[in-house]
Formats: structure tokens, C-alpha cells, sequence
């Protein structure tokens, strides 16, 4: 919300406003060479032509110096709000999609594009609040850029203007005190990794469910050692796929096909091989891969 801007820098933000033609969020961005930005109106950084980095900056986050300069302090953390709490699945893509775009620029030692806007609501409620939208934006003329980035510390800092210069300790400090950043948080006790077998279970019900979703019959026929652990079918009973489902985890981060999975990817044609990353976990996701690609799976093990 404006009240929660630096006065500073809610100035500026007034005159860009002002003394450019009147577009809307989505129209900003993508006459800044975003052409798929109606595609992606939520997200929180973009590609734009020339392999230009466009990225989304919170006025009420901005903080401004003692001499001046601005500066935004940028989470590293994906899996929690600045204003608390666990982000949902598809925030959490957002927040890494944003994250990979900017560790780009800092890698290759080039700045990027920054649109900077404010909300209708107060900013610690930016993910949690359906009511959030954007309330001002504008394309900001002056180059941003990746001044460090500390994953110990799960920060990065982004500084307006020309590079050579940081916040000092007293800077940091203060800009740390309004917020952006989440708050530590505690260490949850250290419990046990999955068993491969636990890790394998997640794994066949995720894929059970996913096939299920999409309104197809699944049949676990692990029992009946045909090769394949699922039978995908539709509506009308016509089999889709034969899958052999493979989960994997930061414990267990390999796996190989057993003797009856070998021979029957060799004969079948709706054999497939479907690996689960992070099975059981908060992250899982599933990619699916012919016979002919299953050696590029990551985890993939030939017997010998």
C-alpha cells in the first residue's frame, strides 16, 4: 500500500506514472518486450526479448540508503511468505522461476529491467490475501542489478543504479527491520528418510492420482510382476499406457529396472517408465520417458 512506501521513493513512483501513457500492468510489461505477458500475469519476473531479465519490484520492500541509493532485500527462501507462513505449490514455482531468472543476471554480471508498482493491500499480505492486486505500476528507466547473493544467509541484494556500491551494516539492518525477508524458521526435529519402500509407495500413489484426476482408469498391477506397475485406461477401456513408476528421494536418489521391466520395455509398446522426483515430498513432480529415453532420467542406473 502507498503508506508502507519510503515517501522518497513513492515519489518517483508518481512521477514515472505521471509523465508516461496510461497501460495497464500487463501492457507495461509487455511493451517491454514480454510478448507472452497476458500469458503470465501473476508472475513475479519475465524474459523478454534480447534476453532481457524484467523483474517485479516491491515499493513497499524498497528501502533507500544513507546516501540515497536504492536497494531491495530479495528472500532466497521459496518455501515461505515475507509475511509468514508456507507459500502454496504454485507460489513456490513462481518464487523459483523469479529466483533463477535473477541468479542469471548476478552469474553473467549483467543487470535487469525492474518494473516497480505497490498494492491494494497491505504488503505482508501480498500471497496470503485474495484480495491483493496491483495498484500502481511503472517501468522504472534505471538499471537494476544483483549486488551479492548469500545462500547461507538466504538473501540476495538488488541495488537501483550503478554497480560499486552495497548497503552498509546499519542499511541492511534497518531495511531488515520493515520486512521483506521471512522471519527465521525453526528447525523442525530431524526425523528419519523415507524407506526406499516408503519412498516407492509415495511414488505408485501420486501417479495414481494424478492419472485419476485427469478422469482415466489406473490398475495397480505391481503384484502380478508383468514389467509394469500401472495400467492406464479411458473411459471406453482402451488401454493407454503400461507404466513402470519409479520414485526418488534425497536419500534415495537412484534406481534401476528390474529383469521383467527390461524385458518388457524391449516388447511393449505402451511400456513406460515414470519417475517421481522428491516422492512423498513437498516438491514432488513426475516426468515420463520412452523406452529409448530412459537412460537420460536422473537417478537412472543400468545393471550391469
Amino acid at each position: 500500500m502507498d503508506k508502507e512506501v519510503d515517501p522518497r521513493v513513492l515519489a518517483v513512483i508518481d512521477e514515472m506514472r505521471l509523465s508516461g501513457p496510461r497501460l495497464s500492468p500487463v501492457e507495461i510489461v509487455a511493451k517491454m518486450g514480454v510478448f507472452d505477458a497476458r500469458d503470465k500475469p501473476f508472475e513475479y519476473a519475465w524474459m523478454a526479448t534480447g534476453d532481457n531479465v524484467i523483474a517485479t519490484i516491491w515499493a513497499e520492500y524498497v528501502h533507500v540508503g544513507a546516501n540515497g541509493r536504492w536497494f531491495y532485500l530479495e528472500s532466497l527462501d521459496t518455501q515461505h511468505r515475507a509475511g509468514g507462513g508456507a507459500r502454496t505449490p504454485n507460489q513456490v514455482q513462481r518464487a523459483k522461476d523469479r529466483l533463477a531468472l535473477l541468479k542469471r543476471t548476478f552469474d553473467a554480471g549483467q543487470g535487469f529491467r525492474a518494473v516497480v508498482q505497490t498494492n491494494r493491500v497491505a504488503i505482508a499480505e501480498l500471497e496470503s490475501n485474495k484480495s491483493a492486486k496491483v495498484s500502481t505500476r511503472v517501468r522504472d528507466d534505471s538499471d537494476w542489478h544483483v549486488a551479492s547473493w548469500e545462500p547461507e544467509q538466504l538473501l540476495a541484494v538488488l541495488v537501483r543504479g550503478p554497480r560499486g556500491w552495497v548497503p552498509d551494516e546499519a542499511d541492511m539492518q534497518a531495511a531488515k527491520a520493515r520486512g521483506g525477508v521471512p522471519a527465521a524458521v525453526e528447525a523442525e526435529p530431524e526425523v528419519a528418510p523415507a524407506s526406499q519402500e516408503e519412498v516407492q509407495a509415495a511414488a505408485m500413489a501420486y501417479v495414481m492420482g494424478h492419472f485419476k484426476g485427469y478422469g482415466y482408469k489406473a490398475e495397480d498391477v505391481t503384484g502380478q510382476k508383468l514389467g509394469y506397475d500401472i495400467e492406464v485406461s479411458n473411459a471406453k477401456g482402451a488401454t493407454l499406457l503400461r507404466v513402470a513408476v519409479k520414485g526418488t528421494s534425497t536419500a534415495t536418489p537412484n534406481f534401476h529396472l528390474t529383469p521383467e521391466e527390461s524385458a518388457c520395455s524391449a516388447r511393449e509398446p505402451l511400456w513406460r517408465l515414470l519417475v517421481v522426483a522428491d516422492a512423498g515430498g513437498p516438491t514432488a513432480q513426475h516426468k515420463i520417458y520412452k523406452p529409448s529415453e530412459m537412460s537420460q532420467a536422473p537417478g537412472f542406473e543400468a545393471r550391469g
